[in-house]
């Protein structure tokens, strides 16, 4: 890819957090970072003049595509940053491990080892875990597992001060064990470090294996005290394993699946091993649409594994299939082994299948462009309505009035998704007499837009595919009324709304309710068309209104008839700037005679 394509890739990322792997020309993973927001971090490495550092521009030089992996928090983003760091050792990483940007975790080696943050590697025969993203960052992960091993954060030095004062105030509130107190053994300080180091990396899923035993084991020798401690530190450590997918305990060895049926269907299938979140697969594919997402999802799993040498032995899906059991007796023949195929619908497994989902969308939305968007709510739009085709020109009527003047009607045109400003229409009712009637109303509307239709009129061409009508059951009987009167066949729908005044459903003439509302796409649709219909209808309404308040005014004074009242409007604009101008502008504008009626109009009204 060029660098203008990669930049246009990057512009096109949403702003979430995540982490980026860079490829080479060979496929090869040459960096991977971590972003608070992908978007924003991604792009500036290919906008011009950013005065990047050599090593980061000569990267950048070698850089031919780059795939993201989303994820739910910074903190995730730095953990699967490190383990991606770790199963793909990219060039670059390891030229930038030393930098002191990115901070260390040692864990020192003595008789009670401590963790500390360090900006380097040395050779002092200690442990060291990361290169970490950042040292807040690194700081939190930290204390996040001291606190789920309720292990010491104090300044105290073991074994020297055990025994030596009472314990400290974390102790007392139950965020340490008290390690500084003779009866808390080395060995069980040892085991706490233990549990700690798998927890860094990731083996969330061991260490509670780890601690359950222990606690069953202590509840046999009615240790209950013991396997009461045991038993909150695991719901601790369920706790900091929530804050985190990228590490999910129950996914050993698993591919969680995520869907999105769009404009553009993408799946996205993140891959774990051992608990840790180690890749991510999403890709574009072709629907015909009349399947249903159990029927796509089937296809794709038979499809995507039957061509994979080695097989997960858990795969999670958003939703049931039907073929589940003969796919998976399909699976385990060829893998050698069981795979269960399982529809998480709470826990950790749902939480990872979200991200999954959300990975799946990003990514099909990346690449999906605006038009492509609107192409596929006109799609679902004439599923949902059983139109024969997909409708491309939609109009909508609203009629509005002032008690029983001033009665008008707006025609809002919109071709596919957009409005066609240029074919919206306004008519003033002239046929109605006494009290307003919305259905007469728009009766006399529609018969003269057909009316214009019939005798060629271009700005009334071409008709509708589709016609909505703001209102219920009758609004939608009177529209198709009219047209069968003039022997044409168009779809009409009522457009019904809820508390909130918004369209959830959509009527037929023969009182069959549409319900839009679980179709995002197509309730926005309705909803920009049918607010911005009332808006014309309301506009037109006002000005009309503003009208006749002036022109019945103004018809009141002696020599004012509807020229002379034309003339002082379009010159003055209001009534206000009529009153404050002077008898010599009047006259300008109208004869000696009438000015001075208007003049002294004006000033015997000033105080009204």
């Amino acid at each position: 890819m060029t660098k203008d394509e990669l930049l246009e890739k990057a512009n096109s990322l949403p702003l979430a957090p995540g982490v980026y792997l860079m490829h080479g020309k060979d496929g090869n993973v040459i960096y991977v970072g971590k972003a608070k927001k992908l978007k924003n971090r991604v792009s500036q490495y290919f906008q011009a003049g950013r005065g990047h550092n050599l090593k980061t521009h000569t990267m950048v030089g070698l850089v031919n595509d780059f795939d993201t992996i989303i994820v739910g928090s910074e903190f995730e983003a730095l953990v699967l940053e490190n383990a991606l760091i770790k199963q793909y050792m990219p060039r670059y990483n390891i030229l930038l491990k030393d930098d002191k940007g990115y901070p260390f975790v040692r864990l020192s080696r003595e008789a009670y080892p401590k963790f500390s943050i360090v900006s380097r590697v040395s050779d002092d025969g200690a442990k060291y875990y990361g290169p970490y993203g950042g040292r807040f960052e690194t700081r939190s992960a930290l204390d996040a597992v001291r606190a789920a091993l309720h292990l010491p954060t104090c300044s105290k030095t073991f074994p020297r001060d055990i025994g030596k004062e009472r314990p400290c105030l974390n102790h007392h509130m139950g965020r340490c064990d008290g390690f500084c107190r003779a009866e808390m053994t080395q060995d069980e300080y040892g085991r706490r470090i233990d549990l700690a180091v798998q927890l860094l990396e990731g083996k969330v899923r061991l260490v509670t294996a780890q601690l359950e035993e222990e606690m069953g084991r202590a509840a046999e020798e009615l240790k209950f005290e013991e396997a009461a401690a045991l038993r909150d530190r695991i719901a601790a450590i369920k706790v900091l394993s929530k804050r985190q997918k990228v590490f999910a305990g129950v996914c050993a060895d698993t591919d969680v699946w995520g869907l999105y049926l769009g404009a553009k269907c993408c799946y996205a299938a993140l891959h774990y091993e051992d608990g840790q979140l180690t890749g991510r697969e999403a890709e574009l594919f072709a629907s015909s649409g009349l399947e249903d997402e159990a029927e796509i999802l089937s296809a794709l799993l038979l499809q995507y594994y039957g061509g994979k040498p080695v097989l997960p032995r858990e795969i999670c899906i958003p939703v049931e299939i039907e073929d589940q059991e003969v796919l998976e007796q399909l699976l385990a023949e060829k893998a050698g082994h069981r795979v269960s195929i399982r529809v998480p619908q709470r826990g950790e497994r749902a939480q990872v299948l979200a991200m999954a989902a959300a990975n799946a969308r990003e990514e099909a939305e990346r690449q999906t462009t605006s038009q492509e968007r609107a192409d596929r709510t006109l799609e679902l739009l004439g599923k949902l309505l059983s139109l024969q085709s997909t409708p491309e020109w939609l109009e909508s009527y609203d009629i509005s009035n002032t008690g029983s003047e001033d009665i008008v009607a707006s025609m809002v045109v919109f071709h596919g998704s957009r409005p066609a400003k240029e074919r919206y229409r306004r008519f003033r009712i002239k046929e109605l007499e006494g009290h307003p009637d919305d259905y007469k109303s728009m009766e006399e509307v529609l018969t003269r837009r057909l009316t214009h239709y019939m005798e060629q009129d271009k700005k009334f061409m071409p008709l509708p595919d589709v016609m909505l009508i703001d209102g219920g059951e009758q609004h939608a009987k009177v529209a198709r009324r009219v047209t069968e009167r003039f022997g044409l066949a168009i779809p009409i729908f009522g457009m019904v709304k809820d508390d909130r005044h918004r369209t959830r459903a959509l009527v037929t003439p023969e009182g069959r309710e549409i319900g839009i509302k679980g179709t995002q796409a197509v309730f926005s649709l309705i909803g920009r068309i049918q607010e911005e219909t009332h808006r014309f209808a309301i506009t037109f309404n006002r000005e009309s209104h503003g009208k006749s308040v002036k022109g019945s005014t103004l018809d009141s004074i002696p020599g004012v008839g509807e020229a002379r009242r034309t003339a002082l409007l379009k010159r003055f604009k209001s009534l206000k700037a009529i009153k404050e101008a002077s008898l010599e502008e009047l006259k300008a504008v109208v004869p000696k005679n009438a000015a001075a009626a208007v003049y002294q109009w004006a000033h015997s009204t000033q105080d009204d």
